[in-house]
């Protein structure tokens, strides 16, 4: 399989780092800072390291045929979803990404009322998508990505109906030096933390509420403990109603009162904007000088120690028929990522599903055609995959009602 990788920040070099362990892939690595491709591609001997800004669909799409790419694998911010997407649409090649089309508020009643939703520009072309008989698999990082899974393993193998699916992510990392330094692309964590959350209920549907909304306590499995968790706008809302049945499907993270209080300012201050300002001489977008004042969370790993668990809460009907209440989770320890890949945790958990995902393509455990999302394939061969891959999942019972 051959595979375009768009995008060698932290994410992207962990994935090649993955990959490059995996017979069954090559990679072009293309990045806007040939340089960042370069160092990406010394995973392996056989990656080439070529120089692409990915707002050209034209030029993504000769490189695709340049170098008969199979796969176009999107690891950029989400901005630029959309021309990689009909990019890879256009020459025939699939298309994976790990964060989905962008979202655009509700003009009036953006805290109650869904505009434009996450993903909405990419269903939109599901039909060309079938039509062409290759395949978008959408929304397949760890959250969203692993989180799905879990969800789909929940609906085939644990429950026979599902009350709620609330995807929970915590942890209890810290990294010496800095005030604060977020372990995620700060361009991403903005766009997602400050949109309105959107939550989806059964008769209702989609909505929205406001954000850092419904805070609660859950306690993390593998020492993290309790963390206070908030709703976010999140992929996994948008994508698990459409193959699990359940009552209500949230996603909520936990951010702490300090990162809670930072974004706010940010936006309070107009900074989390992406629009250019005129400074001087020059326009520049609020958000991407936040960012670039930042460290860069690829380059933190040896400042982290602590582990990150990703994972989706899971409450219902077992297949017994008595009420159960499960959490099905992924936990990444920073230590062994560092040691094991060199890849500070956040990073390699988000990495290392996509190259799951792709090598079950590769070998036809997995496969369809239009925009999917992770749940509508079965759950246990990814499962089964990510475990020997080293980085095994589990699964606590919980007393139904004690969460």
């Amino acid at each position: 399989m051959r595979i375009l990788l768009v995008g060698a920040g932290g994410v992207g070099g962990a994935f090649a780092q993955i990959a490059a362990r995996r017979p069954f892939a090559e990679l072009i690595i293309a990045d806007y800072d040939l340089s960042r491709a370069q160092r990406a591609a010394a995973a392996k001997d056989s990656y080439q390291a070529v120089q692409l800004d990915a707002r050209d669909e034209q030029a993504t799409a000769a490189l695709l045929r340049e170098h008969s790419c199979d796969v176009l694998m999107n690891a950029t911010d989400p901005r630029f979803v959309m021309p990689l997407f009909r990019a890879a649409l256009s020459t025939q090649a699939d298309y994976l990404d790990m964060a989905m089309s962008l979202s655009h508020p509700h003009q009036h009643e953006p805290y109650a009322k869904t505009g434009v939703k996450l993903g909405d520009e990419q269903f939109e072309m599901a039909g060309q998508w079938e039509q062409s008989g290759k395949l978008a698999l959408v929304g397949i990082g760890v959250e969203p990505g692993l989180s799905d899974v879990f969800a789909r393993h929940a609906a085939d193998e644990l429950f026979s109906s599902i009350d709620q699916l609330g995807v929970r992510d915590g942890a209890d990392l810290t990294v010496a030096g800095y005030d604060f330094a977020p372990s995620f692309s700060i361009w991403t964590t903005i766009e997602e933390c400050l949109n309105p959350p959107v939550i989806w209920e059964a008769g209702r549907g989609w909505f929205t509420t406001p954000p850092f909304s419904e805070p609660e306590t859950f306690t993390f499995p593998d020492g993290i403990g309790p963390v206070e968790c908030v709703n976010v706008e999140h992929e996994e809302v948008l994508l698990m109603p459409r193959w699990v049945e359940a009552q209500r499907v949230t996603f909520k993270y936990g951010l702490g009162e300090e990162f809670i209080s930072v974004l706010q300012t940010l936006h309070k201050l107009g900074l989390d904007r992406t629009e250019p300002v005129r400074v001087g001489s020059a326009s520049v977008s609020p958000r991407d000088v936040v960012a670039a004042c930042l460290p860069d969370p690829a380059q933190l790993g040896d400042k982290m120690t602590g582990k990150t668990c990703a994972g989706t809460w899971v409450t219902g009907t077992g297949k017994d028929g008595n009420p159960r209440e499960v959490y099905l989770y992924h936990v990444v320890d920073n230590a062994w990522s560092m040691a094991e890949y060199g890849s500070q945790a956040v990073v390699w958990q988000t990495a290392v599903n996509p190259v799951v995902a792709l090598e079950l393509v590769e070998t036809g455990a997995w496969s369809g055609s239009g925009v999917l999302g992770p749940e509508a394939f079965p759950a246990r061969p990814f499962l089964d995959l990510l475990t020997e891959y080293g980085s095994p999942w589990g699964m606590e019972e919980r007393t139904p009602g004690s969460s």
